[in-house]
């Protein structure tokens, strides 16, 4: 999620939805990219994070596998770190095989707000107790609003702070790709999980999102993901958002179980796809459950509109306005201000091919939050 005006103080920007600008789901575009979506075609509806340990001596990590062409030529390490550490490509991690049905899942957990933002802390306690096993890459720092950003630095800094955590010094697409390659190294994850995200996502902020992002970057390496988002359509306000990160976390468990259960050994999702979820601040302390669950595509509005004043001296005034159209029937806005999860079907890649919504339709179906 970018620097949306969420971020901004109130004064500048009038409710926003949310901190994360994130990526195109239904017609599949990237995150810092921005893609028009396909034509909206209405959709059935069917605590506190833990204190890091004192970290150990910190050390660059070596990258060492040679990644798919678009990050090999877009990344390299990722942004400069302390001590430089050389690159020794060797090969890519070969693709996981499909998780046994009903089994844990081996999960690449990431997101934009950081490594050690609450979002990402409780994501990894919740899926770590229904029973995954999660490892968090996440970036050293807040990455909000660099979408798909791949770092083009010859070195990366790497900190692993604690067991299961890596915090990469670089933008979410950076961090999932070292995981791909170090830290999964040879066996790829069953799955990339991205969130949850301190803000929504949907329409035009899923475009720039990096939590958006850091799902693409792994669709890209063949690797099904999920980005979570958590808010309205106002300013996030840090309490009640935070509340319903549980809610959230909640219902990716169940939505998790649902994949692997139809899954059937086979893979979670079909080869390129993903889903970008985002659920609504629900009640006046953020811990209600949603109203239910809608397949839904990306609201076509762009949501944010930049806005610049000639000051006279060469400089310009930026402003970020929201501007928040009729939502489109059956898109993820109608959903979450209907107080309703959405769930929308993503891809990888910039193609505008037709999405099964029929597909997301089934998967949902009879889910409650």
């Amino acid at each position: 999620m970018p620097h949306c005006p969420c971020r901004l103080p109130p004064a500048a920007v009038p409710a926003c939805p949310g901190p994360d600008r994130p990526r195109t789901p239904a017609g599949a575009c990237r995150g810092s990219r921005a893609r028009r979506s396909p034509s909206p075609t209405p959709s059935p509806s069917p605590s506190s994070f833990r204190p890091l340990p004192t970290p150990p001596k910190e050390h660059p990590v070596r990258r060492k596998r040679v990644l798919p062409l678009a990050t090999l030529l877009l990344c390299a390490p990722a942004l400069a770190g302390t001590a430089p550490a050389a690159a020794a490509p060797q090969t890519a991690p070969a693709p996981a095989p499909a998780p046994a049905s009903g089994g844990p899942l081996r999960i690449l957990l990431t997101n934009d707000d950081g490594y050690d933002a609450p979002g990402i802390r409780k994501a990894f306690e919740r899926l770590t107790a229904a029973g995954h096993d999660v490892t968090i890459v996440a970036p050293l720092t807040n990455q909000s609003g660099t979408g798909t950003k791949m770092s083009n630095a010859p070195t990366v800094t790497v900190k692993h702070p604690e067991p299961k955590v890596w915090a990469v010094d670089g933008t979410p697409g950076d961090s999932v790709a070292f995981g791909l390659a170090e830290v999964f190294a040879g066996k790829a994850p069953d799955l990339v999980v991205s969130g949850t995200n301190f803000g929504p996502n949907v329409a035009g902020l899923a475009t720039h999102s990096g939590t958006v992002g850091g799902a693409v970057a792994a669709l890209e390496h063949g690797v099904p993901a999920i980005a979570l988002s958590t808010g309205g359509l106002s300013v996030p306000d840090p309490v009640t958002t935070v509340n319903a990160m549980g809610p959230t976390l909640d219902f990716a468990v169940k939505l998790i179980d649902r994949l692997r259960s139809r899954a059937r050994s086979g893979p979670l999702l079909p080869e390129g796809v993903g889903l970008n979820v985002n659920h609504p601040v629900v009640g006046t302390d953020g811990k209600g459950r949603a109203s239910g669950v809608s397949a839904t595509f990306q609201d076509p509005q762009t949501v944010l509109e930049p806005d610049f004043t000639d000051a006279g001296d060469g400089t310009w005034k930026t402003t970020v306005k929201v501007v928040l159209r009729p939502a489109a029937r059956g898109g993820d806005i109608e959903a979450v201000s209907a107080g309703r999860i959405a769930v929308s079907p993503m891809n990888g890649d910039w193609n505008t091919g037709p999405v099964d919504q029929a597909v997301t339709s089934a998967l949902v179906a009879g889910l409650r939050p």
